[in-house]
């Protein structure tokens, strides 16, 4: 056999290996985003009660009202009672579903948790999402460019992004356990897949909720529970200065949605066949352009993309 016989043959099966794995993708694509419009779980088979934080604004007020209008009574926890008591009465006036609300502020550390365990004891919760989150700054920056009290929002930003999934799962989990179903969505984000300079600590935090997700599923699916990590990429909410919506950038309203139709197809999904393409490209983005001086410099200059962030209600 000639060496060019040899390439040949090697060549044809490196081709086919990556057609096989497109192929395979994209079958899985179809499944995830087109099929699951026809084909939804009832989210009401994993219990009564779903629990939603940051649930006053963006993301999460619209899992809330996705959950309600899908027939689950909903507990909203948020730092603000104002917002709280307007969004409760909004899901029940439109939905007509039972609703409670916790007040908690997750910046605050580990002392809200059994304020917030008190209430939810006797509840059948069926889904938990977790959602509250929060960025270090509100522009791209070094990370010592975060002003003053750095120290005291490198703790915020820990008990906000990590510790609130960790201690939230904690709470529901057991009961869950004892009645072998139940369901955690965990929000991440597109920036924890690879390294995002610039939003360091945001980038770090919401690996976290990568890797905790994943290793929780893995852990607990043989017990009937079902943890899935969603990581979007923009969608506009006041966290993103309201950008404008267009074929990548979801409303809050139309990504809830679509996201919950992903459960039971995906255990970690993008949300919405849109931002899984931009994690493609994103993740097509070679490390060391990424992490390069220039390519940081290029973010510092673009004020539009930098001051579209802003912390999460």
């Amino acid at each position: 056999m000639s060496l060019h016989d040899l390439l040949a043959i090697v060549g044809s099966f490196t081709v086919s290996f990556y057609l096989l794995k497109l192929t395979w993708k994209c079958c899985c694509w179809y499944r995830e985003f087109i099929l699951s419009e026809h084909w939804q779980v009832d989210l009401r088979s994993f219990g009564k009660w779903a629990v939603v934080t940051g649930a006053t604004s963006g993301i999460g007020k619209a899992y809330a009202e996705e959950l309600a209008r899908r027939g689950l009574d909903v507990v909203l926890v948020s730092r603000s009672d104002h917002k709280l008591q307007k969004v409760a009465k909004e899901i029940e006036s439109k939905y007509g579903r039972e609703t409670r609300i916790i007040q908690a502020d997750f910046t605050d550390g580990d002392g809200i948790y059994p304020a917030i365990a008190e209430v939810l004891r006797g509840l059948e919760i069926g889904v938990l999402v977790n959602n509250v989150g929060m960025l270090y700054t509100d522009h791209f920056a070094y990370f010592l460019d975060s002003g003053p009290d750095a120290g005291k929002k490198i703790t915020q930003v820990f008990n906000c992004n990590m510790m609130s999934v960790a201690q939230m799962s904690r709470l529901v989990l057991p009961d869950m356990i004892a009645r072998k179903t139940g369901l955690i969505i965990n929000l991440a984000s597109i920036t924890g897949i690879r390294p995002q300079p610039l939003l360091t600590l945001y980038s770090a935090t919401k690996g976290f909720v990568i890797f905790f997700s994943r290793c929780l599923q893995a852990e607990y699916k043989s017990k009937g529970i079902t943890v899935q990590c969603v990581a979007p990429s923009f969608v506009s909410t006041n966290m993103t200065n309201n950008i404008k919506i267009n074929c990548c950038v979801k409303s809050a309203p139309a990504f809830a949605r679509e996201a919950l139709n992903t459960v039971g197809h995906s255990s970690y999904t993008n949300g919405c066949l849109s931002h899984a393409f931009q994690n493609v490209a994103f993740m097509l983005l070679p490390d060391w352009l990424r992490m390069s001086s220039y390519f940081i410099k290029k973010q510092l200059n673009s004020p539009k993309l930098g001051d579209s962030w802003k912390k999460s209600k």
